[in-house]
């Protein structure tokens, strides 16, 4: 039998083996005795948050999701307690976050703390466990916005900040001027203003918030001086003065409430700026210095003229007058000025007329060469004031010019017939009688002149005869009565009555007038266009005898006396016929028709005279 004998080394094996054994042995009671406490500690946790936990710094460790949520509502007040304040210069408004839609959602803010350590899986949550125990872990609540009570809010704002924009204004009522102010357009940015309130909400901050206001400026915004202006303009009339060389007319005035039609408050641009400047209506202007016009013009006065038969040029009689009308658009433009410079008057502007024959217009340049029409009346027997009558009238037309185509106006040269200019107080017919009055015998020097016209073949345009036949008007060179001279008188009376002929020649037709004592010649010069003419009459038709005598009582006339005034004349009807050849052709015919009403003896008689045996 074989003996072992144990070793040291042996030994020593056995000895390593067996402390291993017991090292194992321990590691696993350690761990046994840690899943036992870790096992205790998932158990007592399982209703709670894991320590370490917190939620927007509010420690909700060890805390079942009831009283988290108990003690989130006590702690997180931002909401409730937080403060938004808007403003926009001096005003302000205070909202709190729940107002504008902000609030925490603390159940579902509990259950993300609660859920901490709890979907990793076994390690990883013991992990997430152990690093909230020893580092914390801070959950972030949840947040509800609701944005359409902020907008909400926002359109409360602004329906107190919106301003629509206004340009300054100026308004006219009767002649009293009232302005608007202009005013900045404003309007919150609802959008921007939202977007900063986001910044807030988010980081629940406290603070104020400056309203985002878009602005629109109006291009006039104070038009206080231009009313000013205005008002000005119409605190009393606005004058029109005349031309300084005319006293004899205006001036006019135009009442503020008329001025006021007239007046425009125009928009323009003065260096680069749009402005309110005053204006007047131009066309109502124009249209009232229209009305203002006539009053004004002075017609020009054409040289008069003489023939000298030897040399056969003009010689000056009386030199030729500018005359002048009113220039519209300046005065226009002189009223305008003044208005808008506050001013009330202004003067008129004139334009100088030319005349059409000046001092040195020469026969050669109007086309006179000769004595084309010539016709002499006589009135022997003529009382000295009915001569005196007929060379103040006749003068009237001495040296008178007439265009090519004008038709010629007694009226329109006739003096005023007025003692001032050298008449007298002759026998005159009105109505039923004839009477004494100034101017008498002015209708020899018509007739006259209707002769001349007539003989010479000119167009008659406008003729009125006598109401009775007039002895002087019948009347030849030896003051013997040719009936064959009936229906070849006319008369005038300005402005009521008008004798007229045309100038139908391409030449300046020159009259000159010859008075005598006893007689009127009348010459046409112009150049003859090659026309002639032949007259006939019917002589005296229908023939009505003269009425009885009529008798006037004159109280200038003394008692007794009796003085004729008329002679009687039968009535009668007459026709001239005129046939006007021109280069041997018939150029035109005209018949003159006149009817005489019958005329009785006229006597005038004093006071008191005895009319026995000579009235009927």
């Amino acid at each position: 039998m074989e003996t072992t004998q144990n070793t040291p080394t042996t030994t020593a094996a056995v000895l390593r083996r067996q402390s291993g054994f017991i090292i194992l042995f321990a590691l696993l009671l350690a761990l046994a005795a840690a899943i036992a406490v870790l096992f205790a500690y998932e158990s007592r946790q399982q209703e709670h948050i894991y320590a370490g936990v917190s939620a927007a710094g509010v420690d909700l460790s060890g805390l079942t999701p009831s009283e988290a949520v108990i003690k989130l509502q006590e702690a997180l007040v931002y909401p409730n307690g937080g403060q938004i304040v808007f403003s926009d210069g001096e005003q302000r408004w205070q909202f709190t976050p729940a107002e504008l839609g902000f609030s925490y959602d603390i159940p579902a803010t509990v259950t993300q703390a609660f859920q901490t350590g709890r979907q990793s899986g076994l390690l990883g949550n013991l992990m997430e466990q152990l690093s909230a125990y020893r580092k914390g872990r801070d959950v972030t609540p949840a947040i509800v916005y609701d944005q359409s009570k902020a907008y909400s809010a926002l359109q409360q704002i602004a329906r107190q900040v919106d301003a629509p924009m206004r340009e300054a204004e100026i308004s006219i009522s009767g002649a009293q001027v009232s302005v608007q102010p202009g005013q900045v357009g404003r309007q919150v940015d609802l959008s921007a203003t939202l977007s900063r309130l986001d910044a807030y909400l988010i980081t629940q901050q406290y603070g104020t918030i400056a309203l985002v206001v878009s602005e629109s400026k109006p291009l006039i915004m104070d038009a206080g001086p231009t009313a000013e202006t205005a008002q000005a303009i119409l605190s009393a009339p606005f004058t029109i003065l005349p031309p300084e060389d005319q006293s004899d007319v205006g001036p006019w005035q135009i009442a503020p409430e008329a001025l006021a039609k007239l007046l425009r408050v125009e928009r323009q641009t003065v260096q680069g700026s749009e402005a309110y400047v005053l204006s007047l209506d131009q066309q109502a202007l124009v249209n009232y210095l229209g009305t203002i016009a006539p009053s004004l013009r002075r017609e020009p006065m054409n040289a008069r003229m003489m023939f000298n038969d030897e040399t056969r040029q003009l010689e000056l009689l009386q030199k030729a007058v500018p005359g002048g009308s009113l220039d519209v658009e300046k005065s226009a433009i002189q009223i305008l000025d003044a208005v808008q410079a506050g001013g009330h008057e202004a003067r008129l502007v004139m334009d100088e007329v030319n005349p059409l024959v000046t001092d040195t217009t020469t026969a050669a340049e109007l086309g006179i060469t000769e004595l084309v029409s010539e016709y002499t009346s006589y009135f022997w027997g003529s009382a000295a004031e009915r001569v005196q009558n007929i060379h103040a009238a006749a003068s009237s037309f001495h040296g008178v010019l007439v265009a090519p185509g004008e038709v010629f106006s007694m009226a329109r040269y006739l003096t005023d017939i007025s003692l001032e200019n050298g008449y007298a107080e002759a026998v005159i017919i009105v109505g039923d009688q004839s009477v004494k009055g100034v101017g008498g015998g002015v209708c020899q020097v018509s007739t006259t002149l209707f002769r001349a016209a007539f003989f010479g073949g000119f167009p008659i345009v406008e003729r009125y005869a006598h109401a009775y036949r007039v002895s002087y008007y019948e009347q030849m060179s030896n003051g013997v009565p040719d009936t064959d001279l009936a229906g070849l008188d006319a008369t005038v009376y300005v402005p009521l009555v008008d004798f007229k002929f045309k100038n139908d020649t391409p030449y300046w037709l020159l009259m000159e007038t010859y008075p005598t004592d006893h007689s009127l010649t009348w010459k046409f010069y112009s150049t003859s266009d090659g026309r002639s003419m032949e007259w006939d009459t019917t002589g005296l038709t229908n023939i009505t005898p003269p009425p009885e005598p009529i008798y006037r009582e004159d109280p200038t006339l003394p008692a007794g006396e009796i003085r004729q005034v008329d002679w009687a004349v039968a009535g009668a009807s007459v026709e001239v016929y005129r046939t006007v050849y021109r280069d041997g052709a018939v150029y035109f015919t005209d018949t003159i028709r006149t009817t005489y009403v019958p005329w009785p003896d006229g006597f005038n008689y004093g006071p008191g005279t005895d009319l026995t045996g000579l009235t009927h």
